[in-house]
């Protein structure tokens, strides 16, 4: 293992200028990007939205900005490399967009950040993650563990990991910086092995910062140093380089034998939220967990 202080990929960012719903000026993307340079984060993807009809960027002007943005950095001595991404969504045309370059992936490599809808799971999304990964593509799936419909379909996201789908979860997330309901999903999915990589997908240097290192530690306590390891570093230099997934360490779900820390359980469930007291244990003054 490398040394446990060494340097952070962040793949999911939304650190550009006044290109998505990210920083609204240079000199807030510059605060952001101090940020997490302090933090330890050394390669950052920038990765805008491709929303059709809400943010309709696309690969150029994405290269634009981001060599726009990598000479203000370089003129300060920030010492954050910028790759290129896009938070994809879920599009008839997207693998047509991929095709033609009109759609970036994670620093031009196969793998892909893809963004399912936030509250209403989308029916034939497993069929559109498998279409993909017979194009060549891995989709890097974005915060499941944020997603509305996650206690329903927690089982279709261990599927597409078995199939050879990436999870993503959210930094913060491990953190509490979300509450505690999607702390307690983003445990679970990081307790039970399901999760590929952590990124911050930062928004704002205080509401959404871009803070990797904390969320690492949280990791390390429910699966261990060796894995959080790869989660910000390992795997996400790999998506860069364009390493195939079968050279990476794979998630520990997949690993012969291995089965989860009873304690990491305890931890998840010690911040699962409490469900609505029931008729009975209201009147007995009685609460369910």
């Amino acid at each position: 293992m490398e040394p446990y202080n060494s340097s952070m990929y962040d793949l999911h960012c939304h650190m550009l200028p006044a290109i998505d719903d990210g920083p609204v000026d240079l000199e807030t993307s510059l605060e952001m990007a101090r940020m997490a340079a302090a933090d330890g984060i050394t390669t950052v993807a920038c990765t805008p939205h491709i929303y059709p009809g809400m943010y309709d960027n696309n690969r150029l002007g994405i290269l634009a900005a981001i060599s726009a943005f990598q000479a203000q950095l370089d003129e300060r001595d920030i010492q954050l490399k910028l790759v290129e991404g896009a938070d994809v969504h879920v599009d008839p045309n997207l693998i047509a967009g991929l095709h033609s370059g009109a759609v970036p992936t994670l620093a031009g490599s196969r793998y892909l950040l893809l963004e399912p809808p936030h509250h209403v799971a989308p029916p034939n999304f497993e069929h559109n993650v498998f279409e993909l990964m017979t194009a060549g593509y891995i989709p890097v799936i974005t915060h499941p563990e944020r997603l509305s419909w996650v206690e329903t379909h927690y089982d279709l996201f261990t599927r597409l990991t078995q199939r050879g789908a990436w999870m993503q979860i959210t930094a913060g997330v491990l953190t509490g910086r979300y509450g505690r309901r999607v702390q307690y999903w983003g445990d679970k999915f990081v307790a039970e092995g399901q999760c590929m990589i952590l990124a911050t997908d930062a928004h704002h240097p205080q509401r959404r910062p871009p803070l990797l290192a904390e969320a690492r530690d949280a990791a390390a306590k429910l699966v261990g140093e060796t894995e959080a390891q790869h989660m910000v570093l390992t795997r996400p230099r790999g998506i860069v380089q364009n390493v195939p997934p079968e050279q990476l360490p794979p998630p520990l779900c997949l690993q012969p034998g291995w089965t989860p820390d009873p304690k990491a359980a305890a931890r998840r469930e010690s911040v699962r939220p409490g469900r609505p007291a029931g008729f009975i244990a209201r009147l007995m003054g009685k609460s369910r967990h």
